[in-house]
């Protein structure tokens, strides 16, 4: 017999020797790691919460299509489609799962099939000698008009680099320090006995085996009511407490530290717009609009125009967020205020942005502007007939318009 299998048949003894013990302690607790997947990554907080607020950003938005001089063309079938993609999903779930899978995977595949739009699932990519991208879905080709690859890019150019990708590592540390504090609560915390003996343990020792048994049994008929167990122990024989091996201040330690983390793979820092949505919502939402928000907007109005309209078309699918939709209502009149005082918008314009019907009378669609935004010597000039309605003679030009 070589050293090899007298080694294995060693360790399968010690194995056979250890059932014993297993038999009497039979519930153990493990922790092990946890492997981040499409399905649990979003049981990670602060994932969640940051994935909210950038696919929100982009569920609000409104598509609109806009030709090669920017002008609005109204009903197109193409708004539609994106309004209305297919009978299980709405525009705004469309746009926002559209959001998250490019934020997580890296990339997602959105296919036009007659008026309906979808996004496909594992889709296999690939260049040919004359670079030409081919498509493939469950073995069966898609003609690559039908169908787009939508990339957060790094460094491939056949493929994009998501969250599940960049921040696996630090995710996957995160959602196991996570776990960890979690079970140990939900548990009511972790308590362990340490059971010494004297004597040697004896597998033959059938005595020796029922008195741990019988200790087993009554620790564990300890409940949550307060219970007080006696377990009276003869000579040689103690239990101590183990403390747990979880330190819970190391753990939020790490996690302070490293969740944080996560938002850089987003394309925020977390520290810098958790400090301005205490301070200005309106800054924090521009800073997420413009870090995030903004470069994912651009790239999904490229290739949604490509897909609906082809590379001859100089028709152009647009995002348009109203930004002042994340700002408070007091914030909402103050713009409207000033923008009507500097004559960038009239009085019906602002009515509607803060949310009442317009009046759609002369006055109110009319450009108003107040005499301390005009330099001195423009201010006769400014008070004419042109503005005031008077009768030139500047007589009516000392009040405030």
């Amino acid at each position: 017999m070589g050293l090899k299998d007298r080694f294995s048949n060693f360790l399968y003894k010690q194995v056979e020797k250890r059932g014993w013990f297993e038999d009497i302690f039979s519930n153990t607790i493990r922790y092990g790691g946890r492997y981040v997947n499409d399905e649990n990554i979003l049981e990670s907080s602060d994932v969640y919460e940051l994935l909210q607020d950038i696919s929100n950003q982009m569920m609000l938005a409104e598509i609109v299509m806009e030709d090669s001089e920017g002008n609005e063309i109204k009903n197109h079938p193409a708004v539609k489609t994106l309004r209305k993609p297919n009978n299980y999903l709405t525009g705004s779930e469309f746009i926002k799962l559209m959001t998250n899978t490019y934020l997580i995977q890296g990339e997602v595949f959105p296919i036009l099939d007659g008026d309906r739009l979808h996004l496909a699932n594992n889709v296999y990519t690939e260049i040919d000698d004359r670079l030409i991208e081919h498509f493939k879905i469950g073995g069966t080709d898609i003609p690559s008009f039908m169908i787009r690859h939508v990339k957060n890019m790094g460094t491939n150019h056949i493929k994009g680099v998501g969250l599940l990708q960049l921040g696996k590592n630090t995710l996957e540390g995160v959602m196991s320090a996570e776990k960890v504090l979690t079970e140990k609560y939900k548990k009511g915390g972790l308590l362990a006995f340490l059971l010494e003996l004297d004597a040697h343990i004896n597998p033959q020792n059938a005595a020796q085996s029922k008195l741990i048994k019988a200790i087993l049994d009554q620790l564990e008929a300890i409940d949550e009511s307060r219970s007080v167990k006696m377990i009276p122990l003869g000579k040689g024989y103690k239990i101590d407490t183990l403390e747990s091996p979880i330190d819970d201040q190391k753990t939020l330690a790490y996690l302070n530290v490293y969740k944080k983390d996560l938002g850089k793979y987003l394309g925020v820092n977390v520290d810098t717009y958790t400090a301005l949505i205490k301070a200005d919502l309106e800054k924090a939402m521009m800073y997420l609009h413009n870090k995030a928000v903004k470069p994912i907007m651009k790239n999904f109005e490229d290739h949604l125009s490509l897909l609906f309209f082809g590379e001859n078309s100089d028709k152009r699918i647009k995002f348009k967020i109203n930004i002042l939709d994340f700002v408070p209502y007091s914030t909402k009149t103050n713009i409207a205020y000033n923008m009507v005082r500097t004559m960038i918008t009239s009085p019906d314009d602002s009515r509607e942005m803060l949310g009442f019907s317009r009046l759609n009378t002369v006055e109110s669609s009319k450009l108003y502007i107040s005499k301390d935004l005009i330099a001195g010597e423009d201010l006769k000039k400014a008070t004419d007939d042109s503005l005031k309605g008077g009768d030139g003679n500047g007589k009516k030009g000392s009040e405030d318009i």
